[in-house]
């Protein structure tokens, strides 16, 4: 690779990571403003496409997001899965006074509140999620241009996910223990797929997940101490599974383009 090639994928990246930081940073931080907020979020997502041309791409493949055969399989089997995670973790925590359970609202009310927040969770979730996972796994796994042994892009990826949460790093090592183990879970399900798609969907279902669980499993947090520590089980539990499902029978190999003229 010439200097002229890794200064170009230098460039994208602080360009991706500027436009993600800023949503927090810049929108909701400083400004405020949703509105702003989501802007800068889906200005770095549409960004993605023209920077993967760039890097010799031809879009959103530059982050391992081509729309394959497997990838709604991918997409929707990572939601559910990480859906059924935070239900499980909601309900351990309660067993173990982690978390206390709320009085549920009538079944007409909760049935109202939950089918409304769908549409909008939806969307609200999928963005931001989607947007990390081309950013600290995807643009690694792929638009790096580099050649990972497994377990050595897992740990690379994971960390610079710990690092990426900024704002968070702050609330001491239970958050760095809790955000490591979403890392493993997510970089090992692009290494397992050859895709970002199943992370997308672990990631997403995840962030769905804490939205919507208040309206079927009402719970208050007794234990701030232990509370993170159950959502970090809960990823473990996801990790295990990944390394339980076999590989697929038929692969689809990706080939490498050559990298964009400099």
């Amino acid at each position: 690779m010439t200097l002229s090639e890794r200064w170009r994928i230098a460039f994208a990246f602080v360009i991706l990571f500027v436009l993600y930081q800023g949503a927090e940073g810049i929108g909701g931080r400083w400004l405020g403003s949703f509105t702003i907020q989501a802007t800068f979020m889906v200005a770095m997502v549409v960004a993605a496409w023209p920077l993967g041309r760039w890097l010799g791409f031809r879009g959103y493949d530059a982050y391992a997001l081509e729309w394959r055969r497997p990838a709604p399989m991918l997409l929707v089997g990572g939601l559910v899965l990480a859906l059924l995670a935070k239900y499980v973790a909601v309900c351990v925590g309660m067993a173990l006074n982690v978390y206390g359970a709320l009085a549920p609202a009538s079944p007409r009310a909760a049935t109202v509140s939950f089918l409304s927040s769908i549409p909008w969770a939806l969307v609200a979730t999928f963005i931001p999620s989607i947007a990390e996972d081309i950013l600290t796994r995807g643009f690694l796994y792929r638009a790096l241009r580099v050649r990972w042994v497994p377990w050595v892009f897992v740990l690379v990826s994971t960390v610079v996910y710990v690092l990426n949460h900024v704002y968070r790093l702050a609330q001491g090592p239970s958050e760095w223990v809790t955000l490591f183990c979403f890392g493993l879970a997510y970089a090992t399900a692009v290494v397992r797929t050859g895709s970002l798609w199943l992370a997308v969907g672990l990631h997403w279902g995840w962030n769905l997940a804490n939205i919507l669980i208040g309206d079927i499993l009402p719970y208050k947090v007794l234990s701030e101490a232990w509370s993170p520590f159950l959502s970090a089980a809960a990823h473990l539990l996801v990790l295990g599974v990944l390394f339980a499902i076999p590989p697929p029978q038929e692969q689809e190999d990706f080939e490498m383009p050559p990298a964009a003229p400099g």
